[in-house]
């Protein structure tokens, strides 16, 4: 096994998911140092989501064309300059253009690239420990980010994270000499440009409207920038979305119809084990983002934590994520991905209702640990095998396409991950408040009255302090107070359940969507009919 390609793939894969964990993290010394709002700087978070998710079937296209290791290189030179450009940035609209613009366009290229180049430089047992071994080190990213974006912003400043991107990337383009490519055989396809313009906006306004739905709310206005008969913007932007995807869909038909190249084979998603995998992939990443959305709050809002803190706390899950995976990646040899997989989502089910159970005033750290813990066995087992499942499904002349469409399908279950539980927690929330509230004895009827109507117009998940804060301003009673604060408190924990209940139900579908991957052994690839023709 080539173990210093291994380690430059591994990098490159830690550098692709680290700075996002990071600016999370950094908000508040964002808005400070621009000068601007809380809003502008998740705006911008979001710009880099839709940048990633618009572009990645183009950057897995453009391997097939102009080659996968000078795409990987190409783009982690666009993703230098934007960790540069961010590292530097004087303004907002300088950081827009560093991370979100280049840094976005630069990981649409490296990430499909990527996987091919594993396909390629890897066979057999080896290729499915690669691909264990990327898949612990983005559990690995996910976790870390947060630890060294607190610690940087902390003790230092965000700034020395990028810096240190900058001479990662470096040192990744300089590790690109181990990359073996063969000499692409046959005429070499062009580039569909009016399909790459409708999939990029596609993509990029369906993860808009699943972004924006807990500011805009996904059916009653809260935020909405505009109201239609009513309803909130966001299901009409989700709704343009699948229509750009289906004219998109159309134009591939068409094109491949006329003999011409389109910018993904359509027959792709004929072979069943790529599109369970693809599926499964989505799903992966929609419970685990969703958790990671869900822990930190509790972590830091109910419990006061830091940043530091909230990551050492989460560490176990990137552990036994990387770990499982290398091990998963073993097992792999004598077992079928089918029932690893599955025993990773029952592993995962049973830590989402662990983490349940440690939802309370106080932490609980052992039992906490443990299952965070538990939760990275579960999702070490998934992610060691489906990016063999997908890339094993396809022969090479498809491995880029299929690179784009695996980490399209991880961005969108990313995105709504974050959005469906988003949305829930804080249902949850108003509703549990407004039930503690009104049936709390010590509260006066006008002061129900004051808060319903306050609930009434939406909501977010802040900390009990601020409730205190707001209902003190409001000239409520010391008495009153008390009893407002301690009903929040109950409806913080226990929308916090209800979003991780949702988590572990996610599982039964899951599950079920797995049962058409490969319940054989994968040795090396075994050529499907080529999709691209």
């Amino acid at each position: 096994m080539n173990l210093r390609l291994l380690m430059v793939l591994a990098a490159a894969q830690f550098l692709m998911v680290l700075d996002q964990a990071v600016m999370n993290v950094s908000i508040s010394q964002l808005v400070a140092d621009f000068d601007t709002t809380v809003t502008t700087i998740q705006a911008i978070i979001a710009f880099y989501a839709l940048v990633m998710a618009g572009l990645m079937l183009i950057g897995g296209k453009l391997g097939d064309i102009y080659g996968r290791k000078r795409i990987f290189k190409i783009g982690l030179v666009v993703y230098a300059s934007g960790s540069a450009l961010t590292a530097a940035s004087w303004n907002v609209a300088s950081l827009a253009f560093g991370w979100s613009l280049l840094e976005g366009i630069g990981a649409a290229m490296v990430l499909p690239a990527m996987v091919a180049l594993v396909a390629g430089n890897f066979d057999g047992k080896n290729r499915a420990v690669a691909y264990g071994v990327l898949g612990g080190m983005a559990g690995v990213g996910i976790a870390v980010g947060p630890i060294l974006g607190g610690w940087m912003t902390t003790d230092f400043t965000w700034r020395l994270v990028f810096v240190g991107e900058v001479i990662l990337a470096g040192a990744i383009f300089i590790g690109t000499r181990w990359m073996l490519e063969p000499a692409p055989e046959g005429r070499r396809p062009k580039l569909d440009v009016i399909g790459g313009i409708l999939s990029a906006l596609g993509l990029a306004v369906m993860v808009l409207g699943v972004l924006q739905a807990s500011n805009w709310g996904w059916l009653r206005p809260s935020n909405s920038p505009v109201e239609i008969f009513g309803f909130s913007l966001t299901p009409f932007v989700i709704i343009a979305g699948f229509v750009l995807l289906g004219l998109f869909a159309s134009w591939e038909r068409r094109r491949e119809e006329r003999g011409e190249d389109p910018l993904v084979h359509l027959a792709l998603f004929k072979i069943v084990p790529l599109r369970s995998g693809l599926s499964m992939m989505l799903a992966q990443n929609l419970i685990l983002m969703g958790i990671f959305f869900t822990i930190p709050l509790y972590l830091q809002v109910v419990l006061g934590f830091d940043a530091l803190d909230t990551g050492i706390r989460m560490l176990p899950t990137s552990a036994g994520l990387f770990f499982t995976a290398l091990a998963g990646s073993a097992l792999a040899s004598r077992f079928a991905p089918k029932p690893l997989v599955r025993l990773g989502l029952v592993i995962v089910f049973v830590a989402a209702l662990l983490l349940i159970g440690t939802i309370e005033p106080s932490l609980d750290n052992t039992d906490f640990l443990v299952a965070m813990g538990v939760l990275g066995i579960g999702m070490g087992l998934i992610v060691s095998q489906l990016g063999n499942v997908a890339q094993s499904a396809v022969g090479d002349q498809d491995r880029s396409e299929a690179g784009g469409l695996q980490y399209t399908a991880q961005q969108l279950g990313s995105s709504l991950g974050t959005a469906i539980l988003g949305a829930i927690l804080i249902t949850g929330l108003l509703a549990a408040f407004s039930g503690n509230v009104e049936n709390h004895s010590a509260i006066s009827d006008q002061t129900k009255s004051a808060v319903q109507k306050q609930l009434s117009s939406g909501g977010s998940f802040v900390s009990s302090d601020q409730v205190k804060q707001s209902a003190e301003r409001a000239g409520i009673s010391p008495q009153e107070t008390e009893a407002i604060v301690a009903g929040y408190e109950d409806a913080q924990l226990q929308s916090l359940k209800l979003a991780l209940l949702f988590a572990a139900l996610l599982v039964i579908p899951s599950f079920w969507s797995a049962r058409n991957l490969p319940d054989r052994v994968l040795g090396e690839v075994e050529e499907e009919p080529a999709a691209a023709t």
